[in-house]
Formats: C-alpha cells, sequence, structure tokens
C-alpha cells in the first residue's frame, strides 16, 4: 500500500524524506513549499525512521493558540523535540475539542512522551484532554504552575491560553514545564489515587 503524506507530517523546516511511491496531497506540497521543506523520495531501508517516543511533543491549537503555537515550535525543535503537529496550520476557525483530542491520543497511545494544547484561554483543551484515559493535563500559566503540575502531578499534556499570555511568558512556561522532573516520593500516592479513580471509568483503549 502506497503511504499517503499529508499536512500532519510535514516538518517545520527541513527535509522530509519518505518512501518511494508514496502520494503527497496537494495540501501537503502546498504547505512544505511555504516552510521550504524539501521533499524526498528514498527506498524504504533508507528511511531515518519514525522519532522515538521520548523524544516526540505531539503539539495542537485552535484558531485562539495558532500564533502561540507557532511560535514555539522553533523553541521546542531547537531543544531537540520531534513535533506531531495535529493542527490548525493556518490561522482559521477551529474547534479546540477536536484538537485536544488528537493531541491526547497520541500521547495516551504512546505516540508521544508529551502533548502541548494551545486554544484561547487552555481552559477548554485541558478539559478535553483529561477525558482520555492516561492524561493528566495541567492549564499553566506562571513557571510555578508549571513546576508544580510537573513535580507534584506528573502532568504529560501541557495547555496554554493563547490569549492571556505573552509569547515570552508562554516560552518560560514550556522551558520549565520541560525541564522539571516528576517528585515522586511523597507525590506518587496522590497520583496512583488519580489513576485508581480513572480506572473504575475506563471505557476506552488508545488505538495502536
Amino acid at each position: 500500500m502506497r503511504r499517503v503524506i499529508t499536512t500532519q507530517e510535514i516538518p517545520p523546516g527541513g527535509d522530509l524524506r519518505i518512501p518511494i511511491g508514496s502520494i503527497v496531497t496537494p495540501a501537503a506540497r502546498d504547505l512544505a513549499r511555504e516552510r521550504g521543506v524539501r521533499i524526498q523520495e528514498v527506498k524504504p531501508e533508507e528511511l531515518d525512521g519514525v522519532a522515538p517516543a521520548e523524544k516526540t511533543i505531539a503539539l495542537g491549537a485552535d484558531h485562539g493558540g495558532f500564533e502561540m503555537k507557532e511560535h514555539l515550535k522553533p523553541l521546542l525543535v531547537s531543544l531537540g523535540f520531534a513535533l506531531r503537529d495535529v493542527g490548525i496550520h493556518e490561522p482559521k476557525t477551529a474547534d479546540y475539542p477536536d484538537i485536544a483530542h488528537a493531541v491526547a491520543e497520541l500521547v495516551a497511545s504512546g505516540k508521544a512522551l508529551q502533548g502541548m494544547i494551545v486554544d484561547g484561554a487552555g481552559i477548554g483543551s485541558a478539559m478535553v484532554a483529561n477525558k482520555v484515559p492516561g492524561i493528566r493535563a495541567a492549564l499553566c500559566y506562571d513557571k510555578a504552575s508549571a513546576r508544580n503540575s510537573r513535580e507534584h502531578n506528573h502532568a504529560n499534556v501541557l495547555t496554554l491560553g493563547g490569549r492571556f499570555l505573552t509569547l515570552s511568558l508562554a516560552e518560560e512556561i514550556v522551558r520549565t514545564w520541560l525541564a522539571t522532573p516528576y517528585g515522586g516520593g511523597r507525590h506518587e500516592a496522590r497520583v496512583d489515587q488519580i489513576k485508581q479513580i480513572e480506572k473504575r471509568y475506563r471505557t476506552w483503549t488508545p488505538q495502536s
């Protein structure tokens, strides 16, 4: 079966290596041209493969967070992460539940270690993401809340309010969130309680 390359697989820049004979959608070609991405067809055995989940961040935004998402992408790449950008890819009206769900599924299924979602306030995306079993999404508004969500709550998805934060503050929050490890210890029992409550209501299994 020939692989279909969509806009979701177009990186922020650089080269995209795809198997010979792949189908690239017109929208994907347009986006690659816009981002200056060179698409190279290579033999399957020459592919670099997919970035490991531990180095992958799932990323998404609606129209209220599009500008901030695009601003943060170069920072994340500079920190050594591969990105799975689920959209949106242009500033047009979008429904945050669809975006937040897509990011949360990538994290819950193990295809990305962490996720980041930006909408107007960050509140709705956190609500949606936390409906997906295995997700602990935290809305963070400063460095202290970012640090606390990681150290105390073992958050694996960060949500941001694109209309409530400056770009520089968003950068500080992201850097702090990524640099803060889970504290474990006395926090372990409470995180386990979250997992047990979740297990009582779990009806969804992540798709492979």
